[in-house]
């Protein structure tokens, strides 16, 4: 775990010392584009902060070959440097989107072969483990198409869902914290060694975003743009390949007794599988929407809109802090709720526990319909908005000067009123017996 810590925290500080020197570059370089109609943000501000996040990605990689327990994952396992080739060449697609606005189907094709270049390198599905029926092995295009379609439905989701400041960041990292524990335990609580690549993705990819988010957060100084975005979907997806396509359910059923029972100690890793519904349960539901929206109304389903979920909590009355952190929640919300359940299925609390959050959620969604009534004694500990007046706006406005109608009509006094009005008249008077 030490390990893991420092290839962590080695991430998050080259990420986070390299996203101020990005930041200048990306304003030198003029990434920084105009305010479109679907944006958010009020002021034009710089892209290109994948670059930051890549290069911590390599630190993470670089400093993780040379520890004494992780250099076995490098040893033993081609899937480091089929993640590094990958993200790389996404990396750098990203870049080029960033500064000039390349061709979505151009995006498409080079996502593909991102995840093509990784599936040479052996980071591909070779089994599929399906609960009632066991270890399904995979044919050779089998497992290619099914990785491809993986990696890139990653990518797009976390890409359509990185709309306002620290969101995506956030959510990707309380997506990887999830992961990193259940792929852990498969580690080091069985002693699959196949999982360890999974686990060291894992932590670098929430050193990345753990580095970027301080830049990031509302209101953002960069974005991370399709060079960051693209790059953490895709590495989330890289360990989701590694320990659903990797990991044998027969090794499972050595500690569970059978390999039913091994697989169903999977679930909560091959369901992001098939379709990401626990990892990246609420940008997958993003994406899907987004794509029966745009199709409905005859549109391309890369064509931008502002019809995402975080738009729909801002059009509702939540503010921008308020929309990310209910985004988090829900994400954290599915994604650890989906790791508890792996870890004891047939306890009634986790569902209850889920259920009760749930709920939590929904009033935390339906705030902005309802105003509360703060007592007296409490409206320091509450937002302005939540205080009541001490006094009426009509006695204020009643307590004010009242101006006649020949100084509204005087020129020196327009636009002046109540004392200022009155200044003015006295400071006209004297200079005119002066004269």
């Amino acid at each position: 775990m030490r390990e893991y810590l420092l290839t962590l925290c080695i991430t998050a500080a080259v990420t986070y010392l390299l996203t101020g020197p990005v930041r200048k570059f990306a304003i030198v370089a003029g990434a920084m584009p105009e305010i479109r109609a679907r944006d958010v943000h009020r002021e034009p501000t710089p892209r290109l902060g994948g670059i930051a996040m890549f290069f911590g990605l390599c630190a993470g990689l670089l400093v993780a070959d040379h520890l004494t327990n992780l250099n076995e994952v490098f040893a033993k396992s081609n899937e480091p440097r089929a993640l590094l080739s990958g993200a790389a060449l996404i990396w750098l697609i990203g870049v080029l989107d960033d500064k000039f606005e390349i061709d979505a189907l151009i995006k498409l094709g080079g996502q593909m072969i991102a995840a093509g270049v990784m599936v040479m390198q052996g980071l591909t599905i070779l089994w599929l483990p399906i609960p009632g029926v066991g270890n399904v092995a995979l044919t050779q295009w089998q497992g290619t198409l099914l990785t491809v379609a993986l990696v890139v439905i990653t990518i797009n989701a976390v890409n359509f869902v990185d709309g306002l400041d620290g969101l995506a960041a956030g959510m990707v990292c309380i997506a990887a914290g999830a992961f990193f524990l259940y792929a852990y335990r498969i580690w080091y609580s069985y002693g699959i060694e196949a999982a360890a690549p999974g686990t060291l993705f894992a932590a670098i990819l929430m050193g990345m975003c753990l580095g970027f988010l301080p830049h990031n957060m509302h209101p953002a100084r960069i974005f991370m743009g399709d060079s960051g975005s693209m790059l953490i979907g895709l590495v989330l997806s890289a360990g989701a390949i590694s320990i659903t396509g990797q990991v044998d359910p027969d090794a499972l059923a050595l500690f569970t007794g059978s390999e039913k029972a091994a697989v169903h100690q999977t679930v909560p890793v091959y369901i992001p599988l098939l379709l990401p519904l626990t990892i990246i349960a609420v940008p997958a539901a993003d994406l899907v929407l987004a794509i029966v929206r745009r199709t409905w109304r005859g549109q391309s389903p890369f064509a931008a809109d502002r019809g995402h979920l975080h738009h729909r909590l801002l059009e509702i009355g939540h503010s921008h802090s308020r929309a990310v952190l209910i985004m988090y929640f829900w994400s954290a919300l599915i994604g650890f709720g989906a790791l508890a359940y792996s870890v004891n299925s047939a306890s009634m609390w986790i569902v209850l526990g889920v259920v009760f959050l749930s709920a939590v959620g929904l009033v935390l969604l339906l705030l902005p319909r309802f105003t509360p009534r703060v007592p007296l004694w409490a409206q320091r500990f509450v937002p302005p908005r939540y205080r009541r007046r001490s006094v009426p706006a009509a006695a204020a406005d009643s307590d004010a000067p009242e101006v006649t109608e020949s100084e509204e009509r005087s020129p020196v006094t327009a636009g002046v009123s109540g004392v200022n009005g009155a200044t003015a008249i006295g400071a006209r008077s004297r200079f005119l017996d002066r004269r």
